[in-house]
């Protein structure tokens, strides 16, 4: 008796393999160097190293979401082809940081210089390749313990640690490591690579659409295909409110609206205001303390008072990723434009 397949709450009359798309990250992760969007330079570079047969070790280290882990995976592709997974060791540094990890798996790994079937591939290449992603949180008795088995086995090992934050590895490891910085992707890079995929997808989107997708993902493809796709999957058409309903940031009409009240309405009539949208639209106060802070960053305002709210700003945003309590918090925060509307008046007139 053949069991039945369970149906899909709201993919009535879809094929459930096909309703359960792969995710578009993976679905249209780059394979070969060509495919990464951005930093050419740094690809021209990795080409010639291995076109000199003289890969180094390297460290890849930027912005989420900027190409430094497919652009390893497509130079482990091009350098052992096919079987390239067989010659590759990939850990997560975030879950296996520990030097146990380092003395074990690394260690064994690099250490074995012949295996069975791939002896052939290992004579032609000279090399296997270890790749540490999220590097950075690797323990500091794990970055010098993987220190030494770097010089010890140079010869048939390449290793490639990728990281956000390179001041967390030591100098040590940063000695031994050709070094290149992956900068947040350009507007030209972000839009071009999201209208294929969209063309590819046959799904529309307005361009203000797309260009709130770049605003919000700060420079980070991931994060921009992340949001395409749950906002393709939620409406027919992705526009500015399908983006913004889905991601949960404040519409840039709201955060108009919002720094408007705070500039020129009165402490009740302001708070409230800003909880009644809260509420009906579920923003969170950091959300909109941080795109306040855009706006008003804009505007010509006197040095001191100035000042003085930008860091008032700072200082709220650092308490609300506390577990501090909202409604206080938003009072504190209306009431940072009160004072400095106060300041303003009492300044005498130029």
């Amino acid at each position: 008796m053949e069991e039945e397949v369970p149906s899909i709450p709201g993919n009535a009359g879809i094929d459930p393999v096909v309703a359960l798309e792969c995710p578009w990250i993976e679905k249209y992760r780059p394979e070969t160097l060509n495919d990464v969007v951005a930093h050419k330079d740094i690809l021209t570079t990795l080409d010639r190293f291995l076109e000199q047969d003289r890969l180094p070790h390297l460290l890849l280290y930027g912005p989420p979401g900027t190409g430094k882990t497919s652009t390893v995976l497509a130079l482990a592709k091009k350098v052992f082809g096919p079987k390239y997974k067989s010659m590759t060791l990939e850990l997560n540094a975030s879950d296996d940081r520990g030097i146990d990890v380092v003395k074990k798996e690394i260690k064994d790994f690099a250490g074995t210089r012949t295996i069975f079937g791939l002896i052939v591939l290992l004579c032609r290449t000279g090399f296997k390749m270890i790749i540490l992603d999220e590097a950075d949180n690797m323990t500091q008795t794990a970055q010098f313990a993987l220190r030494r088995i770097i010089e010890n086995y140079t010869a048939n090992a390449r290793f490639c640690l990728i990281c956000n934050y390179v001041n967390k590895i030591i100098p040590a490891l940063q000695s031994r490591c050709t070094r290149f910085r992956f900068s947040p992707l350009t507007s030209a890079d972000i839009q071009g690579n999201l209208e294929r995929i969209l063309d590819k997808e046959n799904i529309k989107a307005t361009p203000d659409a797309l260009k709130a997708v770049e605003k919000i993902s700060g420079g980070d493809m991931r994060k921009c295909l992340n949001i395409l796709q749950s906002s393709s999957m939620a409406s027919k058409e992705v526009t500015v409110e399908s983006i913004y309903e889905c991601t949960g940031d404040p519409n840039p009409s709201d955060v108009m609206w919002i720094t408007h009240s705070l500039c020129n309405d009165s402490f009740e009539d302001c708070y409230h205001k800003i909880f009644e949208i809260q509420r009906e639209k579920g923003l969170a106060l950091i959300d909109i303390v941080r795109a306040v802070h855009e706006q008003i960053i804009k505007h010509d305002l006197p040095s001191v008072p100035f000042c003085r709210l930008l860091e008032s700003l700072s200082d709220l945003e650092y308490r609300l990723t506390a577990a501090t309590n909202e409604k206080i918090q938003l009072g504190s925060f209306v009431g940072m434009f009160g004072q400095l509307k106060e300041e303003l008046a009492s300044q005498p007139c130029k």
